[in-house]
């Protein structure tokens, strides 16, 4: 997706040629996201000649939205607290960044 809205419209050949080095996919398969993306609605195509463009139907933001919400529900059994407690475990953070959690978590507990 960040290769998407980096670049507005995509074909799968520039999706490819985008990706890091490291990143050895075949076609086939970021054809296949691409298309799954698609089915769920995240994406819409247009055809030309042979293949297909494919743009961004949700801005970042709404895709985000969206992504976390699916994971606490599927891998977190719908508890946003044990994604944020792995998240400071798993993660290096930054006194700075450990700060920023504290205030946006101090805003959402005033709005409650």
């Amino acid at each position: 997706m960040q290769i998407v809205w980096r670049k507005g419209e995509v074909s799968v050949a520039d999706v490819l040629e985008a990706l890091p080095p490291e990143r050895k996919l075949a076609y086939t398969s970021v054809s296949t996201v691409l298309r799954i993306l698609e089915q769920k609605g995240v994406l819409g195509s247009r055809k030309v000649g042979r293949g297909h463009l494919y743009s961004a139907l949700l801005p970042r933001e709404a895709y985000e939205v969206q992504s976390v919400r699916h994971l606490v529900e599927t891998v977190f059994a719908g508890t946003p607290s044990a994604l944020v407690e792995r998240l400071v475990e798993a993660v290096p953070l930054s006194p700075e960044e450990v700060e920023q959690i504290r205030e946006l978590l101090g805003k959402k507990g005033s709005r409650s």
